[in-house]
């Protein structure tokens, strides 16, 4: 079960995140998401537990507690959807005004 964890502090590592979801059952990964630019933290990050039952134990028991002093949000992970891009158009798209 794919599990989405926001309002995470910018200090919280991967492994904080494993720890703390450890005592639901097994992980199979813990990841916070880094900002390719900054190299820092985007406050979120997702939990993979072996067992969906695990996984909804999880969200019920941690979802706004506090990590690390800040009240977290745990819920299922919705998957990506393709949404449309704002401006799709390259520069050779562009048309001349006159």
């Amino acid at each position: 079960m794919n599990i989405y964890v926001g309002n995470l502090p910018y200090q919280v590592t991967d492994e904080d995140l494993r720890i703390a979801f450890q005592a639901y059952g097994e992980v199979s990964s813990a990841t916070v998401i880094i900002d390719k630019f900054s190299n820092r933290s985007k406050g979120f990050g997702f939990v993979e537990m072996v067992k969906k039952e695990d996984g909804e134990s999880a969200i019920k028991e941690l979802n706004n507690t506090d990590l690390k002093g800040r009240q977290i949000i745990v819920n299922e992970a919705r998957p990506k959807t393709d949404a449309p891009r704002r401006n799709t158009r390259s520069f050779g798209d562009r048309r001349e005004r006159h």
